[in-house]
């Protein structure tokens, strides 16, 4: 007996032992600095400027960048050992970098990044993996890796690495960050290790959506300006459908703080594939190429390929003949990858511009000065770390498409967090024209609070799949209605809006659109009564005054016309159509 009980004691003690040297294996796996960083070092800003004169904009403000940024005497290691053993020590620190320690701020060190800042997942054999922050069983989303989580760990304020096809925006998705792709070409490239100059962007990381306008505006040098707020934002249905997660998890988060920000008149919805089949001819080219003349092929789908195999073909011009004279030890994916044999034609490479251009005109035809584009960042939840899903042709496809459509069209994007879903980041993108950056920063920051309010709520109510598929339903019974009304086919538009408001009958825009069909066909009392109902539900909804003026200009109600007109003044000063009806109908009023 007494055997026994010192065998079982003996058990006890060894199990404790495994158990304490597990904790401690997996305290040392996680680094203090979760393994973001390769290199430290402090670049201290100049001291302050003697008062009246205002202090540095970044003051107090620390930052990392991803080891692709030259740094005068430090050697650029690019994700390799084999780089920097076979180049020398940088001769200048990049600009860019120079002007945020110029601006107050103070460079603390380089950050891992993907080996030759090739891969998606943040991944490096060779330096370590650095470690997701919230969430360690996961990858932090690559290439800059190292920087997003050094933002997410609290270590340094902001950081920057390099964008070229989601290289920012995926790290700030899996890491529950902000991320922030500038316009192509609005921030300088001198002194950082080129990828795909095509693509390349230099993209920011950061918490706090004040610090990331902040450090935008040192390094796009913006001019002082007005802030604007949207005038449309506009939802891409069918890029949602990719999403593995429930769909309102993220579209009613930004439905309800727009609707509470700016009114749900500046609401919209949009099939992003279908708008860039027509507006993109050469995206059509390629669409019938690429599947043998089967045009139910998603156009953001070809759109992503497009864009892998520019950053295939550049990448290869700008490093082919290093990897064939030194002959690096890499990883298989990346070897597979670089590995592939692309027949491009000289044609072939011409189309793809014309891609990139047509795109860039039909987004800021979509968007114009002040409208906003809502895309998911990325459609799956970040991978477990060591898997392979995320090498698959089909994972990379899905996660590619939403990506592509600001790295073809060069336009600006700034991915923002929205809580969790089943212990894993969720986030969603905003997307502007090109050049809008000012714009797009500024709608981030005006709209942060209450989407970081509303993600919250979604997180904790309980829809039910039945309210959310009614919602949906109705949804895609006013689109009908709206391409009905389109093909001139009036009835027919009208039969639709009232099937979406059978649906959801709290809908202003269903009322406002049916009343639009009545006034085509005359019918001016039901046209009013409708724009009424809009109106109690959404009291800044400016198609419904005009709708509603409209219709009481044709039943003789001129006083109430000039009214309802002069309200949707008021609500939009610059509406043109409501000025030219407002002083017309006052003339006739009084003559």
């Amino acid at each position: 007996m007494a055997s026994n009980s010192a065998n079982l004691w003996v058990l006890l003690g060894l199990g404790l032992a495994g158990i304490l040297l597990m904790t401690k294996k997996l305290k040392k796996a996680i680094r203090e600095d979760f393994g973001a960083f390769i290199d430290k070092f402090q670049l201290l800003p100049p001291p302050q400027p003697a008062p009246p004169k205002a202090p540095h904009p970044l003051t107090g403000l620390t930052f990392a960048v991803s080891d692709v940024f030259e740094i005068e005497g430090h050697v650029t290691g690019f994700g390799h050992p084999d780089w920097p053993r076979t180049h020398d020590a940088a001769s200048r620190t990049s600009p860019i970098v120079s002007a945020l320690v110029e601006g107050g701020a103070t460079c603390i060190g380089k950050t891992v990044t993907n080996e030759l800042s090739m891969g998606i997942s943040g991944e490096n054999k060779h330096y370590g993996t650095p470690t997701n922050p919230v969430s360690h069983s996961r990858v932090p989303g690559g290439s800059s890796s190292g920087a997003a989580v050094a933002v997410a760990a609290n270590l340094v304020d902001f950081s920057l690495g390099i964008d070229t096809v989601g290289d920012v925006r995926i790290p700030a998705s899996f890491c529950g960050i902000l991320g922030f792709r500038p316009s192509h070409g609005s921030v300088s490239q001198v002194g950082i290790v080129p990828v795909s100059t095509s693509l390349d962007t230099v993209g920011m990381f950061a918490k706090d959506p004040n610090v990331l306008r902040r450090v935008g505006h040192v390094l796009l040098q913006l001019p002082y300006a007005v802030q604007r707020n949207p005038r449309q934002i506009i939802i891409a249905d069918d890029c949602f459908q990719l999403l593995k997660i429930p769909v309102d998890r993220i579209t009613q988060a930004v439905i309800k703080s727009t609707e509470n920000l700016f009114g749900r008149q500046v609401l919209k919805h949009e099939n992003l594939g279908s708008y860039l089949s027509s507006k993109v001819p050469k995206l059509k080219e390629l669409i019938g190429k690429k599947t043998n003349g089967n045009l139910n092929s998603s156009s953001i789908r070809v759109l992503a390929n497009v864009m892998q195999t520019v950053e295939r073909i550049e990448f290869k011009g700008n490093h082919g003949e290093w990897i064939d004279s030194v002959k690096p030890d890499l990883d298989p994916a990346l070897v597979e990858q670089l590995n592939e044999k692309l027949e491009i034609s000289d044609t072939m490479i011409e189309n793809f511009k014309s891609v990139r251009n047509e795109t860039r005109m039909a987004i800021s035809s979509l968007l114009k000065d002040d409208g906003v584009l809502v895309i998911p960042t990325t459609v799956d939840p970040p991978p477990k770390l060591g898997g392979k899903e995320i090498f698959s042709e089909e994972y990379q496809t899905r996660l590619f498409s939403s990506l592509s459509i600001a790295g073809i069209s060069g336009c600006c994007q700034v991915t923002l967090p929205l809580g969790f879903h089943d212990s894993c980041p969720v986030s969603v993108s905003f997307l502007a024209r090109h050049g809008a950056d000012r714009f797009l920063l500024d709608t981030l920051q005006t709209m942060y609070k209450s989407l970081q309010e509303e993600a919250e709520t979604a997180s904790k109510s309980k829809f039910s799949k039945d309210a959310v598929s009614q919602e949906q339903s109705a949804e895609i019974a006013k689109e009908k209605g709206n391409q009905a009304y389109k093909e001139k086919q009036w009835e027919k538009a009208i039969g639709c809006y009232t099937e979406a408001i059978k649906l959801n009958s709290r809908n202003a825009t269903y009322y406002s659109n049916r009343a639009a069909a009545y006034l085509e066909l005359g019918r001016f009392h039901q046209a009013e009564a409708d724009c009424s109902k809009a109106i109690d539900l959404d009291k800044k909804n400016v198609k419904s005054y005009l709708r509603r003026g409209t219709a009481r200009e044709m039943l003789g109600f001129y006083k109430e016309a000039i009214e309802d007109f002069s309200h949707a003044l008021v609500l939009e000063p610059t509406n043109k159509r409501a000025s030219i009806s407002a002083e017309r109908l006052r003339k006739l009023f009084t003559s």
